[in-house]
């Protein structure tokens, strides 16, 4: 099944490849100036810290669908251990086996191709099971601290969560925005509530998978023109799922990724950030997340922190 016209001629109007010179391999990040950076610290003003990350544990948000894509096996290798001898200083060691993918994370450029290509036109071929990622490994992303936006969209529309079947629209960012007071400006990293964790935090993570709200293929445009640097959510898939266009399976994926090199997020909990910022009537902050620097990863583990 080849993707319809309506997807290429989107990926033509966001794409950025040779935007930031042929070697680039960081894509949008490149927004995330020092300039950027020294206006988002101004933004902090409480103090208030809000964890953005779900607990890295073995019942975690994966349901096996992905093949590989597995909750974290977390095994203890050593117990209060006199590894110098009887009655020295004892250690306790531990070891984690998991997808890089499985719970809050990033998404590095080379997580998705198609058409045999990842960002920057480089060939999709650069990604092997013994090399990794040759280009765009998480690890290039080396800081990724800037001004964040939450653009509450499920408390825009009255909700506590969206339906299942809603794909979030530039309209509905823009009214999320027009809530928050403010504007959405280049270098921001933006998160999309859509209030679906709400569903695995109440212990039905078949519910959180599916059917989910999520961005439509519409969104990346908007990302676009406001030169948005990276973009995370409070679901498994990011975008709608099932797809608001059939057959066109991980459409914003592609667009984000590949053509717009825009590192995305998913599996945030932003429920707490929703209400500190409801609480303190704004919705900009400094945002801390960064990457695991696994080299030439497809993505990464991240604990975000947002600071009011």
């Amino acid at each position: 099944m080849t993707l319809p016209p309506e997807f290429h001629d989107i990926a033509k109007r966001v794409n950025n490849w040779g935007r930031w010179g042929e070697a680039d391999e960081i894509g949008t990040l490149n927004l995330i100036t020092d300039e950027v950076v020294r206006a988002a610290a101004g933004t902090v003003r409480s103090g208030r810290r809000v964890p953005l990350a779900l607990p890295l544990q073995h019942d975690g948000v994966q349901t096996g669908v992905i093949p590989g894509r597995t909750n974290p096996l977390h095994t203890m290798i050593a117990v209060n251990q006199e590894i110098f001898g009887p009655g020295t200083v004892a250690t306790s060691d531990d070891t984690v086996t998991m997808a890089l993918q499985t719970a809050t994370h990033w998404d590095a450029l080379t997580h998705v191709s198609y058409a045999g290509r990842i960002y920057n036109g480089r060939p999709a071929g650069s990604i092997t099971s013994h090399g990794r990622s040759a280009f765009s490994g998480i690890e290039k992303a080396r800081h990724i601290a800037s001004r964040g936006v939450l653009l509450d969209v499920a408390r825009a529309r009255g909700a506590d969560r969206l339906d299942g079947g809603h794909a979030v629209t530039p309209e509905d960012l823009e009214a999320a925005e027009e809530l928050a007071g403010t504007r959405v400006r280049a270098g921001d990293i933006v998160l999309v509530r859509t209030g679906q964790i709400r569903q695995y935090l109440s212990g039905d993570k078949h519910g959180y998978a599916f059917p989910s709200p999520g961005l439509s293929i519409r969104c990346p445009e908007w990302f676009h023109a406001r030169d948005v640097a990276a973009v995370a959510n409070d679901t498994l898939t990011f975008e709608i799922f099932p797809p608001e266009i059939e057959n066109v399976w991980l459409g914003v994926h592609a667009l984000d990724l590949v053509d717009m090199g825009m590192l995305q997020g998913q599996n945030w909990n932003l429920e707490e950030l929703s209400e500190a910022c409801a609480e303190e009537r704004r919705y900009t902050f400094l945002l801390s997340a960064m990457p695991e620097p696994f080299v030439g990863g497809t993505g990464t583990p991240v604990a975000p922190l947002a600071i009011l």
